[in-house]
């Protein structure tokens, strides 16, 4: 009756529009009350959640995805893309994941990637002639990447969750499964394009290409100075952050010379409301998260799903499933925060590394953010796109083919997202 009681106020909550850090602060107190637990129980829970150091790096992450977005970084990073594999027929698809990886590894954000990446490409593809769908589509599920390439505050959220799992092995087993995904969606790209007999770019020249990849290094030393810092070892990932807001900072005042103070500005302000927004769901996720743990729900969704098959192949593609359904409808912050506790002892069970495990959730939750009814990607995608959601839908399926059979391979096959963390070992 209580874990019914705990969802059910959690869900009420969603239903009646209420922004799920208060959901689960409503679903917490409503719970707590019930068992006749100590308040202070779950306020020692909410403070203890959020006093975690490596939690400090995700506000410095943050301000630096929106000092790039602002101060020209991105359109940097769009011009090498170009220059690289706008050659190809419908060359500006591909230009479009390329660039997404290239700012998604640097902003950390996927939201961030579609508003930053859609208001410089989507333009220029319809006046070349590319269908507005086909803008928004690529646009959109090419932003994945944002959240699978380092650095990713989604990963410290993750890594926070599951109780001290190492990010800098976590950074770095996203690298080879978010290029894998971009490879895949590239494809889709290029054939959709062929397909529909969209114009292929002249190719520039190699100097052309080597003079924007020298404007453009500054803006990537960004990415190197990050995850290099964490993975060397030199620097926590908290110090990496703040090194690398400093730098963006430097490099879009002094280098690119972009950031007025109208949009650092507005790279401040934006950071703290999303900094804020984290936070309060780190902390309401994590009293929630000690009840579930009370009601000993990892055991019975474990017991649940071994009930239904023995087999590890079954087992993996129906939690698959399961979380590609939540991130349709949840926000991906507060399901890393409730699913990873529940989850994960499913999968160590099965003789999954929690590494591998943390990858596969990004990319699930990830596709969350480009479908229906809950994708911010999605809809920021539609809206800078000027084309309407359902016109964008109808369409984008192939594109989310695309991210499926990369997500089954990393699933299935471990020496995707884990050969490169275990030369750390």
């Amino acid at each position: 009756m209580g874990l019914a009681l705990l969802f059910g106020l959690f869900f009420v909550g969603l239903l009646t529009g209420m922004p799920v850090a208060f959901a689960l602060g409503l679903a917490t107190v409503g719970g707590f009350l019930y068992e006749g637990l100590p308040l202070f129980i779950g306020f020692q829970r909410v403070l203890s959640g959020i006093s975690v150091f490596s939690l400090l790096a995700i506000p410095f992450f943050i301000f630096a995805g929106e000092l790039m977005m602002q101060g020209g970084i991105a359109a940097r990073l769009v011009r090498l893309a170009s220059s690289a594999v706008g050659w190809m027929r419908g060359g500006l698809g591909v230009v479009n994941v390329a660039s997404s990886m290239l700012f998604g590894g640097i902003s950390g954000s996927a939201v961030a990637d579609t508003s930053a990446l859609g208001s410089i490409l989507m333009p220029v593809m319809k006046e070349k002639g590319y269908d507005g769908d086909y803008a928004v589509n690529v646009t959109v599920t090419s932003s994945v990447a944002g959240v699978v390439i380092p650095p990713s505050h989604n990963m410290i959220l993750f890594a926070v969750a599951a109780g001290g799992v190492s990010v800098s092995k976590l950074f770095i087993a996203g690298i080879v499964p978010g290029v894998l995904m971009c490879l895949c969606l590239g494809i889709v790209a290029y054939v959709i394009a062929v397909k529909r007999g969209y114009p292929a770019e002249t190719f520039p020249g190699f100097k052309s290409l080597a003079i924007s990849t020298v404007v453009a290094l500054p803006g990537l030393m960004t990415a190197v100075i990050i995850v290099g810092g964490v993975l060397s070892g030199v620097m926590t990932v908290t110090e990496s952050g703040a090194f690398g807001a400093i730098w963006a900072v430097l490099v879009t005042i002094f280098v690119y010379r972009e950031l007025t103070w109208d949009k650092f500005r507005a790279a401040v302000v934006t950071s703290v409301r999303t900094t804020a927004l984290v936070m309060l769901l780190v902390a309401t996720a994590s009293a929630f998260s000690y009840l579930l743990t009370l009601y000993r729900v990892p055991a019975l969704l474990a017991g649940a799903v071994t009930g239904i098959s023995d087999n590890p192949i079954v087992i993996l593609l129906l939690l698959n499933l399961v979380l590609l359904g939540l991130g349709m409808i949840m926000d991906m912050a507060a399901l890393i925060l409730i699913t990873t506790p529940i989850f994960l002892p499913v999968v160590v069970g099965l003789g999954m590394d929690p590494i591998q495990f943390g990858v596969i959730l990004m990319m699930n939750l990830g596709l969350g953010l480009c479908t229906p009814p809950v994708g911010a990607c999605l809809f920021v995608g539609c809206v800078v796109g000027g084309v309407r959601i359902d016109q964008a839908v109808k369409t984008i399926w192939p594109f989310y083919l695309a991210i499926f059979v990369a997500l089954m391979l990393v699933t299935y096959v471990p020496a995707f997202s884990m050969y490169l963390p275990g030369l750390m070992e």
